[in-house]
């Protein structure tokens, strides 16, 4: 049997666990032109972060976030899988349980 998956929009910890963490490497020119200016780095090496939080991210981390860019976010926001080692690793940062958290409407986090 295969757990549900994670619900991101209730938690978030991935885009605000490390200033390292989003950054740019296999975009292409035209994908990284549509993220808008100010949620990209000065040095443009990837989005602009608030301290280890992401620009980009709307809300309060486990309680209810959304991306602001979501339909044009970079690739390594894309691979983060929901529920694996790297999505586990940021929700125990921020204190967050390993259960799965039962997604709500259409709030299914989707690489």
């Amino acid at each position: 049997m295969i757990p549900p998956p994670f619900d991101c929009q209730a938690c978030g910890a991935c885009c605000s666990f490390s200033p390292t963490w989003p950054r740019f490497s296999t975009e292409a020119d035209a994908d990284l032109d549509k993220i808008p200016e100010k949620f990209v780095a000065a040095d443009l090496s990837g989005m602009r972060c608030d301290g280890a939080r992401c620009s980009a991210l709307v809300g309060r981390v486990g309680i209810a976030t959304s991306c602001a860019v979501y339909a044009v976010r970079p690739d390594v926001c894309r691979a983060c899988v929901p529920g694996g080692d790297d999505c586990l690793m940021a929700r125990r940062a921020f204190g967050l349980d390993d259960t799965v958290v039962a997604p709500q409407g259409d709030a299914v986090c989707e690489a």
